[in-house]
């Protein structure tokens, strides 16, 4: 748990921020030969030793830096010197900070202790650790505290997941750790099997299923705030354990990464988590079609035409364009059977959005103005960004079929994020607020704990702050 008080204590460690303004005012009451190393930058972090304590003096760089900055710079200082700190209760003076950008820092100082596979083994996660916090009150350092632990609690499940390889999260054992995460959160839990899909007639996410050693399970995780006139949003989470392409089988060079094809799902999940720790005054209603997409005798074949649930026929062209295909069906049963102001579904879902934007921002397509732009406000506040991309109509001929409605995929090279978009956009009932998220280049990449590919966690602050 993360402890917080404002209260005199003896100290052996002090974590001292300061801005390079903040620092021109305060350097004379240092030793004059610091100034020669430290100057406030940004991510500059002076060790400053005395008989019986230690000062980190920490860099947060121009006066101006927002929250995220913040949190990234807290980050980064932890993770380089994670092995120097001690678990002792722990002066933090930054009297020029307010509560959010606090919230930044003491966020940042947590998240960055974060490994695989994780374990609360680290100084800062120790009982006897506590920051003490002198320009708060008490109320504010309990808001502090709570915010920055729902934060961590949802981003670490959020990282751990992804990162978990494939024989120790199939649809079984996760469905195991949803049930019982539901349960301790006070949410809603409802999983059908395939037997109870075919039922339903969620043909799209069984043409996916169908190759796999292992059940269905289209789960769905209710979060009820309590309040009767709380809005009610809507999350679909891509939950593709492990992707192999199916016939149409990926390139086994890297196929190793396709365990990061559940990181809507993820997103999702630490998203429900935070939300619940926080007791967010809005209803969430998220649909997971958990599953693999696996090779056998009697996986789906290209060609094959199946019905969505939504009663529209799709040809499937290619076994690889997966994710869209249970998406489809996540978006259909969530419009067609839950009232929601808004619908939005993430997913790591095409090679066409890393190709366009890297690791930078996720591809945003939405069919409402307000929405849009409380999402792209929400991803420029948390620095999980997000950029706008056209629903055009003039894209809709590029999947029609001479056999089926649809067909899962263009024949053209070009466009594939969009393709999928005005796909999924045939799944929503007509639903007036809706937004696709493809987050395929930034759930998974270069990150300072791993020394290959691994989560970033995105998703789970840009969703909770669209949420507040």
């Amino acid at each position: 748990m993360i402890k917080i008080t404002n209260q005199n204590k003896d100290f052996t460690q002090r974590f001292l921020l300061f801005n390079e303004e903040n620092w021109n005012y305060s350097k004379a009451n240092f030793n004059q030969n610091i100034s020669k190393f430290f100057s406030g930058k940004k991510n500059e972090v002076f060790i400053n030793t005395k008989d019986n304590e230690v000062e980190y003096l920490i860099g947060l760089g121009k006066d101006t830096a927002k929250p995220f900055e913040i949190q990234e710079i807290a980050e980064t200082f932890s993770y380089a010197h994670k092995d120097n700190l001690q678990s002792v209760t722990t002066d933090l003076e930054a009297e020029f900070l307010d509560e959010e950008q606090t919230t930044a820092f003491v966020t940042g100082l947590f998240l960055g202790t974060y490994h695989y596979p994780f374990s609360p083994d680290h100084a800062l996660w120790q009982q006897g650790f506590e920051l003490n916090i002198k320009n708060h009150q008490p109320q504010i350092l309990e808001k502090i505290a709570t915010r920055a632990q729902a934060l961590c609690n949802g981003q670490f499940a959020c990282m751990e997941w992804l990162n978990k390889p494939a024989n120790q999260k199939t649809a079984p054992i996760f469905g195991e750790y949803l049930q019982q995460m539901a349960k301790e959160k006070g949410l809603k839990y409802t999983s059908f099997n395939r037997q109870r899909c075919e039922e339903l007639g969620l043909g799209a996410f069984l043409s996916v299923n169908q190759g796999s050693r292992d059940e269905a399970a289209f789960t769905i995780l209710e979060y009820n705030c309590g309040d009767e006139r709380a809005k009610t949003v809507g999350l679909v989470g891509k939950s593709v354990l492990f992707d192999t392409g199916g016939i149409s089988l990926k390139d086994p060079l890297n196929m190793h990464y396709m365990k990061s094809d559940m990181g809507g799902a993820t997103a999702v999940v630490g998203t429900l988590i935070a939300a619940a720790d926080l007791k967010i005054p809005v209803n969430i209603i998220a649909i997971l079609p958990i599953t693999d997409n696996a090779i056998s005798e009697n996986a789906a074949t290209p060609s094959d035409v199946v019905t969505a649930y939504n009663g529209k026929t799709i040809e499937i062209l290619n076994t690889d364009a997966e994710g869209r295909m249970t998406l489809a069906d996540g978006l259909a049963y969530l419009t067609k059977n839950y009232q929601t102001d808004v619908v939005i579904d993430l997913a790591t879902l095409t090679g066409s959005a890393v190709r366009m934007f890297g690791d930078t921002c996720g591809a945003l397509f939405c069919n409402d103005a307000d929405l849009q732009q409380k999402l792209i406000a929400s991803g420029d506040h948390t620095n999980q960004r997000l950029w706008p991309m056209p629903l055009w109509e003039v894209w809709d001929n590029e999947f029609k079929s001479d056999v089926a409605d649809f067909k899962n995929i263009s024949m053209k090279p070009i466009g594939d994020c969009i393709v999928a978009a005005k796909f999924l956009e045939n799944f929503i009932h007509d639903h007036p607020k809706w937004a696709h998220l493809d987050i395929a280049g930034v759930a998974f990449g270069n990150v300072n704990y791993a020394k290959e590919k691994a989560a970033t966690g995105y998703g789970v602050q840009l969703l909770l702050a669209f949420l507040e």
